[in-house]
This record gives C-alpha cells, sequence and structure tokens, in this order.
C-alpha cells in the first residue's frame, strides 16, 4: 500500500471510529419515539432539564444546534451564532444541544457538564458564551486543570461554586448530556456544528458568514408568516 492509500485508508478507519464512538454514547437512551424536533420538556430521560431555549419561546421558527465546546470550528461560528439569534431574538427560537465527540475533544464533556450545572443556577447562556469565547485557553488543560478552569469561570458569573461543584458530579447533568447524544444521533448528526432549521439539516454554506446566516434565517421567517426584525443603522 503506497504512501497516499494508506493516508486515505487512516482517515476513513478514524472517521468510522469516531462516529462508533458517537452512537455508542448516544445510544444508552431510547428516543425512538420522541420528536427530536420539538422542544424537549423536563423528564426523567433527561435527567429533568429540559432544553435550552434562547429567543422567542414557541416560535414557529427553531434553529437547533448540535455543538462540541471543544470542537475549534464550533468556535469559530460560535461569533456569527450569537449575533444571529440576538439579531432574531423575537422571531426566532434557538436551541443549543450537547454533542461532545469525546474520542476527539477529550475536555468537551468536562465542559458541557460545566454549562449544565450552570442552568442549575439560570446561568445557561452566559457559561455557554464564557466556554466558547475561551475555549483556546482551557482545550489542552489536564483534568484537575480544566476543573480549577471551569472554577474559576463559574466565579467570575458569579455563582456559587460550591453548588456548581456539586451540580457538576450531578448523575443528572450525565443523563441531560447522554440524551442529547441520542436526539443527534436520531438526528443523523455526524459532526459539529450541525444546524438544523424546522427540521431541515443545513449545508454549511447556509450559515458560513452572518450574511448567508441572515439570508437562510430570513427565507424561514418568510416562510411561516413572521415578519423580519427592523433594521437599524
Amino acid at each position: 500500500m503506497n504512501r497516499i492509500k494508506w493516508i486515505i485508508f487512516t482517515v476513513i478507519t478514524v472517521g468510522i471510529f469516531v462516529t462508533l464512538i458517537i452512537v455508542s454514547e448516544g445510544s444508552k437512551i431510547d428516543v425512538s419515539k420522541i420528536d427530536i424536533n420539538a422542544i424537549q420538556t423536563a423528564s426523567k430521560q433527561n435527567g429533568n432539564i429540559a432544553d435550552h431555549v434562547f429567543g422567542k419561546v414557541n416560535s414557529k421558527v427553531t434553529l437547533i444546534e448540535y455543538g462540541d465546546y471543544q470542537c475549534p470550528p464550533c468556535a469559530n461560528i460560535y461569533p456569527v451564532v450569537k449575533l444571529i439569534t440576538e439579531k432574531y431574538k423575537d422571531q426566532l427560537q434557538f436551541v443549543f444541544r450537547n454533542f461532545p465527540i469525546t474520542s476527539a475533544h477529550p475536555n468537551a464533556k468536562a465542559a458541557a457538564a460545566t454549562a449544565e450545572a450552570s442552568s442549575l443556577q439560570n446561568k445557561f447562556w452566559e457559561m455557554h458564551n464564557k466556554i466558547y469565547e475561551t475555549q483556546t485557553d482551557w482545550s489542552d488543560l489536564s483534568i484537575s486543570s480544566r476543573g480549577k478552569f471551569f472554577e474559576g469561570l463559574a466565579n467570575e458569573l458569579g455563582l456559587d461554586v460550591d453548588k456548581f461543584k456539586a451540580g457538576i458530579a450531578e448523575s443528572n447533568i450525565t443523563k441531560k448530556i447522554s440524551y442529547d447524544l441520542a436526539l443527534g444521533n436520531k438526528a443523523g448528526v455526524t459532526g459539529t456544528p450541525s444546524f438544523y432549521l424546522n427540521g431541515k439539516l443545513l449545508d454549511s454554506t447556509a450559515y458560513s458568514n452572518e450574511a448567508k446566516f441572515t439570508e437562510t434565517i430570513n427565507a424561514e421567517l418568510i416562510k411561516a408568516g413572521i415578519e423580519l426584525p427592523v433594521v437599524t443603522e
């Protein structure tokens, strides 16, 4: 086998391995009867932690992201997602679901647990933003160092750090992350970020920049009969 063929074989093998890891981590929960495009309410399956919704609750247009906090492309698109979801907060409901690919990103699940533990003190979105904004600072940290770093973020956000640390250790946090993974697996997610707009998987060109994302969202809002936000200079 020559060098080029060996490289191709290795890439394919690694890709298959990563996919198998993702499927196995999310296959512990049965979501066969769950409508994955609907907002998930708190239940025993998801550790009594409902979907985190930003923007207009019960909007006819829903954007769902399956993301990995340690994924560089997720961090790269994060500023655009934040800008878009804030711009359309009165028209659109945005949901972030955890999809940590731990085989490639060993700190991703800990980061997801950090965000979910923060949600117990009503600071999910604040921590979500902090984690992405500081990704390069914690991505390569050891287990003990990453824990101290995330505790530092909790302190910055004014959380009760003791409650935060206790929250991370709760089994319900693990259930929530596993539930999100199961939903992602059912949706056909194989990598992050993956965006679904009213149940339709978006091609990467549809959100490659602010202009493209705006165009994509506008088209769906118009289809749903929702008035577009007023643009102010």
